[in-house]
């Protein structure tokens, strides 16, 4: 009985360590299998982009929306590898483009100020050659076949200033506003929000929303490193070729309720960039929707500048992005005789002996105020730009 409740216990405690040994076994194989998806997660999709655009993406979709973006015949990714994949990129690349950092050793931009009219400067952010090339590719083959909203009449195709003014033309009263500090109020987030409303997943939306916008930063010297910190948060940047196709999708919700509103009221509303017009024929009732209009531009996230709002009667001359509205869509006249009082004294004194204000391509320049004159009257124009090309360097 004694030898055979040993030999009982031998046995049994020989089974329990074969069961612990298999469950050890099991446990291994289990943490090497999640280890091994973790890291295939990590290589396909990352969920950290930056210290300071870290978000969780409990409630979001993460993955695109192949259905809507077909309807727009935009690209589908299915992950962050297809991504790359379609920029002509390697993963480990895609990454150091889009990647938020506050201190950069290198930046892809070239940043220059240029003078305000009013005052002030605007800093431009240019992206470097290899930068702005997957910019112009995710602009062709993404953001020009996002659907814009009718209003929107600024860097839209087949749309400029004079179908901005058009609608405008021979009305009792014009009320324009100026959005404030318009593309950098347009931040990454807002940015992404935008991307995702076409069908982009967090994933894909927050990458090439990293990929369009950036930060201001300044020059900083350690040793003989040299970097770029940052001063500001992350924005829609003014030099990108992305930036304009972006802000307009930024802005449709703006549009949208400003259009309600402006129909509710039988008034007229477009919209070129941060310029905002209304007009109508009771000059009450557009001046009594000040306010509400406010209220909209900033429950919106945008801000008016009110230095720049402006009133314009019948009585008066009325003004769209730079054109005379009262009887029909046209440029200054001002505007007009001072170019060609330009041109016709260059024909003595030399194209270079006018240039007083120092515009570094004064041709350029003139030819710039030429097109603009022709986008609202070609026959005002055609004489000028004539007189331009006969004149020598």
């Amino acid at each position: 009985m004694t030898d055979a409740l040993h030999n009982w216990r031998i046995t049994w405690h020989e089974s329990e360590l074969t069961w612990r040994n298999r469950t050890e076994i099991m446990l291994e194989e289990r943490r090497d299998e999640r280890q091994q998806q973790r890291e295939l997660r990590r290589q396909r999709d990352r969920r950290y982009y930056g210290a300071d655009l870290w978000g969780t993406t409990q409630n979001r979709r993460r993955h695109d929306d192949p259905e809507q973006l077909k309807s727009y015949q935009m690209p589908t990714f299915e992950s962050e590898a297809d991504l790359a994949q379609w920029l002509g990129l390697s993963l480990a690349k895609l990454r150091w483009y889009s990647f938020d950092r506050p201190v950069e050793a290198t930046w892809h931009y070239y940043r220059f100020e240029i003078r305000k009219k009013s005052g002030g400067k605007r800093v431009i952010l240019a992206p470097k050659r290899d930068l702005k090339a997957l910019q112009r590719r995710i602009l062709h083959e993404i953001l020009d076949r996002a659907p814009i909203h009718p209003n929107a009449h600024g860097f839209v195709r087949e749309r400029d200033i004079h179908s901005n003014a058009a609608p405008h033309v021979g009305r009792a009263i014009v009320l324009n506003f100026d959005l404030k500090d318009f593309f950098p109020s347009l931040s990454f987030r807002r940015v992404r929000a935008a991307l995702m409303r076409l069908g982009y997943g967090f994933t894909s939306g927050s990458i090439l929303a990293l990929l369009c916008t950036e930060r201001d930063r300044r020059p900083f010297e350690r040793g003989n490193q040299r970097y770029h910190v940052s001063v500001g948060g992350r924005m829609l940047i003014q030099g990108a070729p992305t930036s304009p196709m972006l802000a307009n999708l930024v802005a449709w919700r703006l549009d949208q309720r400003l259009s309600r509103l402006a129909e509710k009221h039988d008034l007229t509303y477009t919209r070129y960039a941060d310029d905002l017009t209304f007009s109508g024929d009771d000059a009450a009732k557009v001046l009594s929707l000040r306010g509400s209009i406010e209220r909209i531009i900033a429950d919106c996230g945008f801000m008016v500048n009110p230095a720049k709002t402006r009133v314009y009667r019948r009585s008066s001359r009325q003004m769209v992005t730079g054109l005379v509205v009262n009887d029909r869509a046209n440029t200054p006249r001002e505007l007009r005789r001072r170019v060609r009082a330009i041109l016709h004294a260059a024909q003595a004194t030399g194209l270079q002996a006018q240039n007083r204000d120092g515009h570094p391509d004064f041709r350029a320049y003139l030819g710039g105020l030429i097109a603009f004159i022709h986008a609202a009257n070609p026959d005002h124009a055609r004489p000028l730009c004539e007189q331009l090309n006969r004149l020598p360097d």
